[in-house]
This record gives C-alpha cells, structure tokens and sequence, in this order.
C-alpha cells in the first residue's frame, strides 16, 4: 500500500458528532477510538483521541478532539496528515525529515502508545504536519 495524504481535524469536544455527519454526508466506514482506550480515565476519557473516515470514493478525513492540555484554536484546527505501513518506513522518515526541517516540532518522531511511529511539527509556512508510520507491533493488533 502506498503512503496517504489527507486532512486531520480538530474538534473542541464534538469530534464524535462532527465526524458521524461527516460519515452520513460522504458515506463510509466511520472508525472512532476514545482516550480512555488508550488509557486515559481522567475528563477527557469519552472523547475521540482518533476517528478514521474511508468513503467508497476514496476519500480519507480524519479527525480528534483537542488532546488534553491543548489550546483549541479555530482556524487553526486542521492539519495535513501523511501515514504508511511498514513497508513505507523509510520514505515516511524522509518526509519527516524534510518537512521538519526548520520547523517547530510538537511531537518529535518516535514510538506512541499506539504502536506506530508519530511527529508532529509545524513547518516554516505554518503549516501543521503529522506523520504517522505504522510498525511491526501496531500491525499485529
């Protein structure tokens, strides 16, 4: 599989909601996991830590609520996500390499609870990138 590109949105508390209207406007298969399944039991654990929407056209949008600690900042509530298997490794960490370069990283590029691979940074234009690159471990779940 080829590495992907698509929008990430960010919600102030209403990423369930958003996304599932999304999911009834475009059609497709709606993903949704919490904080709290991710280990989280505190205020935010209902909220929506990641939500994956793949239609039958081929549109990817994903989205979350605001992680907690974080601002939410209308306007600036979206980001570019690029993310790949295994086998994409090495071109993902290119990307990474390239678009963070001279940028304010947010999260720097290393294994997350999830088990994939995950930075996040905002380059010299402003513009926010996330880049998510999945491992052997995160593929056996």
């Amino acid at each position: 599989m080829a590495s992907v590109l698509n929008p990430y949105l960010t919600f102030d508390g209403n990423a369930r909601e958003a996304m599932e209207f999304y999911r009834d406007a475009l059609g497709g298969e709606l993903t949704l996991n919490t904080y709290g399944e991710m280990g989280d039991q505190g205020p935010a654990k209902d909220k929506i830590m990641h939500a994956g929407l793949r239609t039958r056209a081929g549109f990817t949008l994903m989205g979350a609520d605001t992680a907690p600690g974080m601002e939410y900042t209308p306007g600036q509530n979206i980001s570019i996500s690029i993310s790949g298997e295994v086998e994409d490794a090495a071109e993902l960490h290119r990307y990474w390499e390239r678009l963070s370069e001279s940028a304010t990283v947010t999260v720097p590029l290393e294994k997350q609870m999830w088990g994939d691979e995950f930075g996040a940074c905002v380059d010299r234009y402003g513009i926010s990138w996330m880049v998510d690159i999945a491992t052997e471990d995160s593929q056996q779940s």
